[in-house]
Formats: structure tokens, C-alpha cells, sequence
């Protein structure tokens, strides 16, 4: 579990406000699940999402998106795993491939988080941010994600990986785009191997 627990260039995790907040966050609370929780919901509904308010700057780094109250999936998924591996609570990152239309081609993919909860194991958790038709929860071990597999087509997929850091793809877009609309039109996506199409 150390690798889900260790700060990145991207889960920047130590740097200070991030520790902070985390601190912040945690404190008066009695266990893993309901600190989990607290970092969930702080993340879901403080950080805007980039895409839905059309927010600048574009952000990758966990340190990044507290520091501007913004980003998109990706970026929300470094900052929640960052605020729960500096609680202690090993974190990862997971990804869907879904339709950008809800009709079919073209896909992208769709970051979100897994963390290691004592009493449930790995429970998926997505933190993007709800809005009318969105309605993301946490509440293991029963998943609540943003978006259900296989509404937009038959390449849509839950990619079964859990990731210690963010795929390079997604690092890339969000890096060098210089907008919310130009990371919009160069999403990240992955072609399918047809044994995880759903």
C-alpha cells in the first residue's frame, strides 16, 4: 500500500496547504470512512469543475487545484488523493472511457478515485462535481458515481486499474492546454482491448 500513500509531482501531497486542508478536514473525526468522506465532499462541491463553469486556468497538480477552486475530473482526482494519502488513507486513480456526446464516438476518458477503506476494501469514489442529471455520493461500500458504463455506447468501459499516478495522456492535455476550451477539444482516450468492453 506505500506506493498509494507516497507524494508525486502531481499528488503533491506535502507541499503545505494541501496538508493543511487535510488536517483541517480530518480533525474530530473517528475513522478512515468518515475522513475519506469529509476530503470526498470538500473536493465534489469546493472545487469547481472546469468544464461546467468554463473556469481558467486549467490545473494538473493536486497543489494547483486547491490553490484555484478549479479543474476538471483529472484534476479533482490528483487533488482528492492527495488530501487522502496526507490523512493516511491509501488513494489511487481510476478511469472510465465514455462517450463525449452520450451517442457513441467520440470517447474520452473520465478520471476518478479509489481509496482503500479498512472495513470495505477499494471503493470507487468520483468527485467531479454534481449537477442536474449528476449525483455523486459517498456511501460504501455501495458505488454512487457520476456516470453509469454503457449509457453511451458499447465502447464505453470501466477501466479496471488503479493507478498510482496519473496516466501520461491526461498529465499532457492538461499541461499544454492553454484554456478550458482547448482541453476540451484534445480529451484524452485509450483504445480498447475488446476483453474490457462492456
Amino acid at each position: 500500500m506505500e506506493r498509494f500513500l507516497a507524494p508525486t509531482r502531481i499528488i503533491d501531497w506535502q507541499t503545505p496547504a494541501v496538508r493543511q486542508l487535510a488536517a483541517e478536514l480530518a480533525t474530530g473525526l473517528g475513522d478512515d470512512v468518515a475522513v475519506a468522506r469529509a476530503c470526498f465532499e470538500w473536493v465534489r462541491d469546493e472545487v469547481r469543475h472546469s468544464w461546467d463553469y468554463r473556469q481558467n486556468p486549467v490545473t494538473c497538480k493536486a497543489s494547483d487545484v486547491l490553490k484555484h477552486r478549479t479543474g476538471y475530473c483529472y484534476a479533482k482526482s490528483h487533488l482528492l488523493a492527495a488530501l487522502l494519502r496526507a490523512n493516511g488513507i491509501p488513494a489511487g486513480l481510476c478511469y472510465q472511457r465514455l462517450s463525449i456526446g452520450d451517442d457513441g464516438a467520440p470517447y474520452c476518458l473520465h478520471g476518478l478515485n479509489a481509496v482503500y477503506l479498512q472495513r470495505h476494501g477499494w471503493y470507487r469514489c468520483d468527485a467531479r462535481g454534481n449537477k442536474p442529471g449528476i449525483d455523486a455520493q459517498f456511501s460504501p461500500p455501495q458505488e454512487r458515481l457520476a456516470f453509469t458504463v454503457g449509457a453511451g455506447g458499447a465502447d464505453e468501459a470501466d477501466l479496471v486499474e488503479i493507478w498510482t499516478e496519473p496516466s501520461l495522456s491526461v498529465v499532457s492535455v492538461l499541461e499544454n492546454s492553454r484554456s478550458v476550451e482547448e482541453a476540451a477539444e484534445n480529451l484524452p482516450d485509450v483504445a480498447l482491448l475488446s476483453s474490457v468492453k462492456r
